[in-house]
């Protein structure tokens, strides 16, 4: 089977095929990569292991911080102690979740981060509301936080830019741009001929 062929269908069984969890295998959270395709991974109960991805989704399938899996457990394992099985997706998440499979600690973090972000929503339009109806309370304290820019990220890897900007070279330019635009005369190219 060529390369192509193996990644098309190992795509395809990632993301069609809903699989619940069988009695011995976990679904887990994927905490951080520890590199060489282990993965730090949190059991509802918080405990943290290490969880290898199987040869069949490396260089296939990626997996991040927060992403969920189903891990099946290596009983030998000293610092290894369960292979990934699947890679869930929100859909699968959803299907597992209707199946009543989902573990409830899981589902607690999810709601907290919902309720927050969606607060979060409603302070930026309420905010984008006022200042539509000149509401100046919140537009002051907005142009503070954007002229304030002691956050930003320097990159030392290049020069420091200087702007310079004088009132009197855009007088100077002004005073060229006016006699460059005022016509000529022959008294003025008599004038430069003499001297």
């Amino acid at each position: 089977m060529s390369k192509a062929t193996k990644r098309k269908h190992v795509t395809r069984e990632v993301l069609d095929e809903f699989v619940l969890p069988e009695e011995h295998q976990q679904i887990v959270q994927v905490v951080a990569p520890r590199g060489n395709n282990l993965h730090e991974v949190k059991m509802p109960s918080g405990d943290k292991f290490l969880a290898s991805m199987p040869t069949k989704f490396r260089k296939n399938v990626w997996i991040k911080r927060g992403d969920f899996v189903i891990v099946d457990p290596i009983e030998e394992g000293d610092k290894v102690k369960g292979e990934i099985i699947v890679i869930l997706f929100p859909k699968q998440i959803k299907f597992i979740q209707k199946e009543g499979f989902w573990p409830e600690e899981f589902l607690k973090g999810d709601k907290e981060s919902e309720d927050s972000n969606i607060i979060q929503i409603a302070d930026k339009l309420e905010k984008a509301t006022l200042k539509q109806k000149g509401n100046n309370e919140y537009s002051d304290s907005d142009s503070e936080e954007d002229d304030n820019d002691d956050d930003l990220f320097i990159n030392t890897n290049r020069p420091p830019v200087m702007y310079y900007s004088s009132e009197e070279s855009s007088s100077e330019e002004e005073e060229e741009n006016e006699e460059a635009s005022s016509p000529r005369t022959d008294e003025d190219d008599e004038s430069s001929v003499d001297h």
